[in-house]
């Protein structure tokens, strides 16, 4: 049954977030934003669990790897929602937009 599993993402999928977390621009932005440096360690830690299922298909770095994606996406649920959505449209949606007209010169 193992053999039928995959990683959720490829593992070059892994090392690209890495370099990306790392980067110049990232950090910066990060820090811009948040005020603190990115974490990339868990990146480089699915990147290297990634290959170690790859290679020894280690039940360790497969359960490593479901773990930090379950986190990742439980992590998403922590962030508000700029705005909230809406159930209907709103009841004028077929009107025609209020428009001003161009001004004479």
């Amino acid at each position: 049954m193992d053999r039928a599993w995959r990683p959720p993402r490829a593992c070059d999928n892994y090392w690209e977030e890495f370099k990306h977390c790392v980067s110049w621009s990232n950090g910066f932005h990060h820090y811009y934003t948040y005020g603190t440096v990115p974490s990339c360690q868990q990146w480089k830690n699915d990147y290297n669990d990634c290959r170690e299922w790859e290679e020894r298909r280690s039940s360790e770095a497969k359960e490593a790897l479901l773990k930090s994606e379950r986190d990742r996406v439980a992590e998403q649920g922590n962030f508000t929602p700029v705005w909230e959505l809406r159930k209907v449209p709103p009841g004028d949606w077929h009107l025609p937009l209020n428009q001003e007209k161009p001004q004479d010169s």
